[in-house]
């Protein structure tokens, strides 16, 4: 790690992630490369390795500022509001991860290169943020579902947290991968981040309102 002060080592990865995501919107995870994104920061691409060593490692700090954002937002509503009904909050939830798209890419897309590729410091620092999440979520169920018992708290993060895998492929299908569908015969119905959040919360929340 370079010399410098703590605010420049910080102000720097954030440049570092910002031309990443900036690249990220409009190339693949397999295309973008440290000199890609050496070519659109204010510094050498010789530098980045002072900070990162590989481009899965500032994915994953990417991913990592993903998580934090959405934890902000969970935390955010909790002080805001007191309680809420199962439908509400499956409306809060869904909407939560609506704007947080980014996040539902990088995780289903390239989540496991991110992880095999980088250094251990890393990869702990991105399970903090993690695990942070799923502490939150379950502090959304303590303070909206009281009465809930712990075994169903327990089931809705287990069930919840392996389905966000999943929501990204389903809600983002090219044109190609719908003409591929149609030639098997496979029924694709398109359904929005928002729409199969809130099914999916509102099955693990139970029918009652």
């Amino acid at each position: 790690m370079p010399k410098g002060s703590p605010e420049l080592t910080k102000a720097r990865k954030e440049e570092i992630i910002n031309a990443c995501e900036k690249l990220y919107q409009t190339m693949s995870f397999k295309k973008i490369t440290i000199k890609e994104i050496g070519n659109v920061t204010t510094f050498t691409r010789t530098s980045i390795y002072n900070y990162f060593q590989t481009k899965e490692e500032i994915f994953l700090a990417l991913l990592k500022r993903e998580y934090e954002l959405w934890i902000a937002s969970l935390k955010q509503t909790m002080e805001e509001v007191d309680m809420m009904t199962k439908d509400e909050f499956a409306d809060m939830l869904a909407h939560s991860l609506e704007k947080r798209s980014q996040l539902l890419k990088i995780m289903s897309m390239n989540h496991y290169d991110m992880e095999t590729g980088s250094r251990p410091e890393h990869l702990r620092d991105f399970k903090v943020a993690y695990g942070e999440s799923i502490h939150t979520v379950m502090a959304c169920l303590h303070q909206y579902f009281p009465d809930m018992p712990e075994q169903q708290k327990q089931d809705f993060i287990y069930t919840f947290f392996p389905f966000m895998f999943g929501i990204y492929p389903y809600t983002f299908v090219t044109e190609k991968q719908q003409t591929a569908m149609k030639a098997a015969g496979v029924n694709y119905v398109f359904m929005s981040i928002y729409k199969i959040t809130y099914n999916c919360v509102r099955k693990l929340l139970g029918d009652e309102k």
